[in-house]
């Protein structure tokens, strides 16, 4: 009888004994920290936190720079934000122009932008700005003048200390290729899988794309990563086996939407199809005039008007107005914005009969059209940073 408890009494200790050890926060379950296996420890004890950005989002390293993505903020946007090339930025990171970035999501820049300095708010102690809809406004000047307006080149960023370049422990900018994971990027740099996604903004599933750039942090003790030829496999002829994870196919950068539903040209605003645009459309024409410049994103992220100088400027929809400026030749910019979260946009005007934070009616007068060589009125409709067609907004 005495024998038969032995064993039972080895397997409550064995199981007591793995409770205990479970209850221990570094406790590996599949064993990778013994002998040599992948062990973090040294490596998060030394680890940096990633730098506080500018105003814009951006980080500056000695050598690369790249932007944290707000909340919303989609590729486009930071192009504008930036004066880059949307397009060119869009391949650089693997990534269309226009889709939803997560918030704190990494963007590498392909070259050099300003360096953030006390005018680019690097060293400012408040809480970075989600959305400045001062700085959509100024966009919306700058493609509007390339419709042939008088307005000169904005004025260059006011001279400040040298630019606050972060040194130090460079992290290393890996770009992602087919078929890794952020648990292989993690072993192949031996630094925490959390820590690579603190640093990178990733989603609880630390979902990633090819193509991508992520930031991998490094501290003073942190082994740089080995090429493959210099390391060594356990076991000789034993193959390494690959994880699930790394051996099924990154999730595709943007899910193909069905040929057989067709996009609606204007919000569904309960119409039917049959019933022209009039009598449905979001917006009313802000002026009566030909489009002499259609929306063409990245290069006119609106449409511009032809009218005459002194033409009254109609608000396109009941709103408040969230921003009243002008651009470097005194001309007046209005933004607009909506219940419904939507922005209208409207430069190359004088003669303002609104204030910023006014509530405004749909067809309300809000100032003319200014004398110009053609005059023309520049409209855009956007949501949060991002341009929209007007044209499927208007009636």
């Amino acid at each position: 009888m005495a024998n038969r408890q032995i064993p039972v009494r080895r397997v409550v200790m064995t199981g007591v004994a793995m409770v205990a050890l479970a209850a221990c926060e570094d406790f590996d379950f599949d064993l990778r920290d013994m002998g040599n296996g992948f062990d973090t420890s040294s490596a998060v004890q030394s680890l940096p936190g990633r730098p506080r950005p500018d105003d814009r989002g951006v980080i500056s390293y000695p050598n690369y720079q790249v932007v944290v993505a707000r909340r919303d903020d989609t590729i486009r946007g930071i192009a504008i934000r930036l004066g880059l090339d949307a397009t060119e930025l869009a391949d650089y990171n693997g990534i269309g122009p226009d889709v939803i970035l997560r918030r704190d999501e990494i963007i590498a820049l392909p070259s050099r932008v300003t360096e953030p300095s006390p005018a680019t708010g690097a060293i400012a102690t408040g809480p970075i700005q989600p959305f400045d809809v001062t700085a959509v406004a100024t966009t919306a000047l700058d493609r509007a003048d390339a419709a042939g307006t008088t307005a000169t080149a904005a004025p260059a960023t006011p001279a400040a200390a040298p630019a606050p370049v972060v040194r130090g422990n460079e992290p290393i900018r890996h770009q992602v290729k087919r078929g890794e994971t952020v648990f292989s990027i993690s072993r192949l740099y031996n630094v925490p899988v959390t820590n690579i996604a603190e640093w990178n903004g990733l989603d609880a599933a630390f979902t990633i794309r090819e193509g991508q750039y992520l930031l991998v942090p490094q501290g003073g003790t942190a082994p740089a990563p080995a090429a493959a030829t210099d390391v060594t496999a356990p076991g000789a002829g034993t193959a390494t086996p690959v994880p699930p994870s790394a051996a099924l196919p990154l999730p595709a950068e943007t899910p193909a939407a069905p040929a057989a539903i067709a996009a609606p040209a204007t919000p569904d605003l309960g119409t039917s199809a049959a019933q022209p645009a009039s009598s449905g459309a979001r917006f009313l024409m802000p002026v009566q005039g030909a489009i002499i410049r259609d929306y063409a994103p990245g290069s006119n992220e609106g449409i511009d008007i032809g009218v005459p100088a002194g033409t009254d400027v109609k608000a396109a929809g009941s709103g408040t107005v969230a921003a009243v400026t002008t651009d470097t030749s005194g001309g007046a910019i209005v933004v607009l914005k909506h219940s419904d979260g939507l922005l209208t946009v409207y430069t190359q005007m004088d003669g303002l009969t609104v204030d910023k934070n006014d509530s405004i009616s749909r067809g309300q007068t809000i100032g003319k059209v200014r004398n110009a060589d053609p005059s023309f009125l520049h409209f855009e409709v956007r949501r949060g940073l991002q341009s929209l067609d007007p044209n499927d907004f208007l009636q």
